[in-house]
């Protein structure tokens, strides 16, 4: 199975490389070019017990791979997590303005089926929005691909993710269709078996 995460921050970079640590041949993807080359270097821009090792052991295995282009990973992978930023607003609320890019990346840029999954911390009715961006992309490209957007927010604990992700005590999923509920049961069994 081949996925992409878009942000490399604390959430995607612990998320792909505990994917990646699985088996799952991961993209991760970010904006900051400089970041990028750092974790191709082995640079991790975070500490977390066991995340180095483990980002150097499926970098060097293939499974784990670094850019800035979404759009090039997009007809290999099955499944894009977005765990992008969603800084606080003037008036306190989730600004939504990149993970709605994410999903306009995709909506103007995918050729066929994608699981389209939100992990960064957002407010209720967010799947809403990130699916009518993509549509409204499609729309504007006049083509008909399927796709779904799910919801799994993270229970990380800072010193404690890698574990916590490797050994969860529990996986929430938002779904709205069979076959988005079947391939989120197919990435996370691993773990699940793990606990």
């Amino acid at each position: 199975m081949k996925i992409a995460i878009v942000g490399t921050g604390y959430v995607g970079l612990v998320t792909g490389t505990c994917f990646s640590e699985m088996g799952i041949d991961v993209t991760c993807v970010d904006v900051q070019e400089s970041k990028i080359e750092n974790l191709k270097k082995g640079i991790i821009p975070i500490y977390e017990p066991g995340l180095e090792d483990m980002v150097h052991r499926n970098y060097t295995a293939g499974r784990l791979k670094f850019t800035t282009n979404l759009k090039e990973c997009l007809d290999e992978v099955e499944v894009v997590f977005s765990a992008v930023g969603t800084p606080p607003d003037e008036d306190g609320s989730a600004d939504l303005k990149y993970v709605l890019e994410v999903a306009r990346t995709i909506g103007r840029n995918m050729n066929k089926y994608v699981l389209v999954v939100t992990k960064s911390t957002v407010p209720v009715g967010t799947a809403q929005k990130v699916k009518s961006a993509i549509q409204e992309e499609l729309d504007k490209r006049d083509v008909k691909i399927e796709f779904d957007v799910a919801s799994n927010p993270e229970f990380l604990k800072e010193g404690d993710a890698v574990d916590d992700f490797m050994k969860p005590d529990r996986v929430v999923v938002g779904v709205e269709s069979e076959k988005a509920k079947t391939i989120m049961e197919r990435l996370y069994k691993p773990f699940m078996m793990n606990n």
